[in-house]
């Protein structure tokens, strides 16, 4: 059996560094959106996140505000003010997009084609993180 002279060190188990770490909320949100993805519990467009709000089983909505009908923004409003659930509004449509999976990669991981996304649902968080409690922190503010 070997043993270590005081010039080595014993190898330290170092727990990896938590990506999850938001900057601010837009990040955060990209991060809860992503997880709720892979978790199934995303519903996006219009049609989907419509029925989910209806059937009170979504947690959060994310609204872009550069929706192309006014009407479409007075219904997801009117239906997340009416049945109590938190709203986020998000700049660009393109972003949203992006960030509920609806783009296209080229092999290098460039971006090559984003469909726009007016409306998305979050149906089941997935697993907790830090940007999913600096979501839930934002509301328990206002």
């Amino acid at each position: 059996m070997a043993e270590m002279s005081d010039a080595e060190v014993a190898p330290v188990a170092v727990a990896p560094a938590d990506e999850d770490v938001p900057q601010n909320l837009m990040d955060a949100l990209k991060n809860v959106l992503k997880r709720a993805r892979i978790h199934d519990g995303l519903a996006a467009g219009l049609h989907q996140a419509a029925k989910v709000l209806d059937r009170r089983a979504a947690h959060l909505c994310v609204l872009a505000e550069d929706c192309d009908l006014p009407e479409y923004s007075r219904l997801v409003e009117a239906l997340c003010r009416e049945h109590g659930i938190d709203l986020i509004k998000v700049p660009e449509k393109k972003k949203l997009g992006e960030w509920v999976g609806l783009a296209t990669y080229q092999k290098t991981g460039e971006l090559k084609k984003v469909v726009g996304c007016s409306c998305c649902v979050v149906k089941d968080y997935g697993e907790k993180s830090k940007s999913l409690d600096m979501i839930l922190e934002h509301f328990k503010k206002e």
